[in-house]
């Protein structure tokens, strides 16, 4: 029950004129000048509802409920319970009466008579729409699931009713269920019942679906009515960009971080932006957004990984592994995969072999080809089935020994052909034809003719037009 009742503050819904039409325009008036003088003139309201109550009207719990209900609204219980004892006297199997037994158990915190009451509304009344809305209000937080049933029940007996859409929407999104929310937000984002909040959630759980053009178009839509509202903007901003939409995307974002009203950013706004500035090859600027993002919450280490890919776009493969590098050592130890370790070694391997010598220099780049041979070894010790760690160790020491004079890369790509020469799988082909190609290589420039002339002849059993091998083989004749 104390769980129930942490929800109650924001459970209560205002039912409104409950007395609706039917009272008459001597009531409505009396009513509204209770509610002007409740606050300013106790005494007053008191006699205005002694006036509304006269005679026959005493027995009417429709009218008797609404006078409780102007004491509710406004706070005073003790008046409000009063008028109840007097509703219940006057009919004590209403639903309306029920329901305000119920709504003041809420403003009592008291969950357990609240559900109780509507529960009682429902049984006088099983087409009662408050009835059910305010039993999914106290349940929504605690359970979920029991307010869903409610509102299905509702919506059972009253299919057209709009709230019980709205408020299954509510109750959908803020448990997470977002497709379910969508739907429920679909079948009422066309009534008067909208607000621009709804608009924002429909949006917001669209996108999260991937429903990148539906969200994109309910955030236009809000942003016809307000151009700077914040939440409109980063969400166009979120969908341009999954829509590789980037001009339109670049827009949005200018609007969002430069002329929204009363933005708020959070650690997703500055990752999105980051993304979007590196599809338009800004990598500078990507790394500024993404550092933007992390500052705002440290556990967010996968973008690590992108810095890393940013600057490895850019050919600084310096700060691209000192970027991943973070991204690596943030993870504990069992997820620190071989893939992750391979991906290292790549870094190394292109800081080794890139060809700008004014960035880095010929000894510099030897040592990053030394690292990343360290790397693939350890991949290759770790995966021993997989051909990867041995074949990125051949590319690596071919790269270390450019002229092939060495042979620092025989040993590792003789394994590799080894391997997949086993399996007979097509697949391996293009891996074999570089295996191969290296070899004949390596012993023409020995001067071992007959050994060379080998492994090109089996490149040509994988690729009989292959103009490499062909070539090869004319020179050795």
């Amino acid at each position: 029950m104390k769980r129930i009742q942490l929800f109650l503050a924001g459970a209560f819904i205002a039912t409104g004129s409950l007395f609706a039409q039917s009272g008459s325009a001597e009531w409505q008036a009396g009513l509204a000048k209770m509610k002007e003088l409740v606050q300013t003139d106790p005494a007053q309201a008191a006699d205005e509802a002694d006036q509304l109550l006269k005679g026959k009207n005493k027995k009417n719990p429709e009218l008797v409920v609404a006078v409780a209900r102007t004491y509710l609204d406004a706070g005073k219980l003790t008046e409000a319970e009063e008028y109840l004892a007097l509703a219940k006297k006057a009919d004590n199997k209403s639903a309306l009466v029920s329901v305000l037994e119920g709504d003041i158990a809420v403003a009592k915190k008291d969950a357990g008579t609240a559900c109780q009451m509507y529960e009682q509304a429902i049984y006088f009344d099983p087409r009662n729409e408050q009835a059910y809305l305010n039993l999914a209000d106290i349940y929504k937080g605690a359970n979920p699931q029991l307010a869903i049933k409610e509102l299905e029940q509702l919506k059972s007996v009253v299919p057209s009713c709009v709230l019980a859409d709205k408020k299954l929407a509510e109750v959908y999104y803020m448990n997470n269920r977002f497709d379910k929310a969508a739907e429920a937000y679909a079948r009422f984002i066309d009534t008067p019942e909208t607000t621009e909040d709804d608009l924002v959630k429909y949006a917001f759980a669209l996108f999260l679906n991937h429903n990148f053009e539906k969200s994109l178009e309910i955030a236009n839509r809000g942003l016809k009515s307000n151009a700077r509202h914040a939440a409109f903007n980063r969400l166009a901003m979120y969908n341009y960009t999954d829509l590789k939409r980037y001009d339109e995307a670049q827009k949005a974002a200018d609007t969002f971080f430069n002329a929204a009203d009363k933005a708020d950013y959070s650690y997703l706004d500055y990752t999105y932006y980051g993304h979007l500035l590196n599809a338009l090859k800004r990598y500078d600027e990507a790394v500024i957004q993404y550092r933007k993002a992390i500052e705002l919450d440290a556990s967010k280490t996968e973008l690590w990984r992108e810095i890393s890919s940013a600057y490895e776009q850019k050919d600084d493969y310096t700060d691209a592994i000192a970027a991943y590098r973070k991204y690596y050592n943030s993870l504990p130890v069992e997820e620190q995969t071989p893939d992750l370790q391979f991906q290292i070694g790549k870094l190394y391997y292109g800081k080794g072999t890139q060809s700008d010598t004014l960035t880095v220099g010929l000894g510099e780049r030897k040592a990053a080809l030394v690292s990343a041979d360290s790397v693939f070894a350890a991949i290759a010790q770790a995966a021993p089935d997989s051909y990867l760690g041995n074949f990125w160790r051949a590319r690596t020491n071919s790269a270390l020994d450019p002229e092939t004079t060495q042979g620092l890369a025989k040993p590792y790509y003789e394994e590799v052909a080894a391997l997949l020469a086993s399996k007979n799988e097509p697949h391996y082909n293009s891996v074999l034809i570089e295996c191969y190609s290296y070899l004949g290589y390596y012993y023409l420039v020995a001067n071992k003719l007959s050994e060379s002339k080998e492994y090109w002849n089996k490149i040509l059993a994988i690729d009989p037009a292959n103009a490499t091998a062909k070539r090869a083989l004319d020179g050795i004749k």
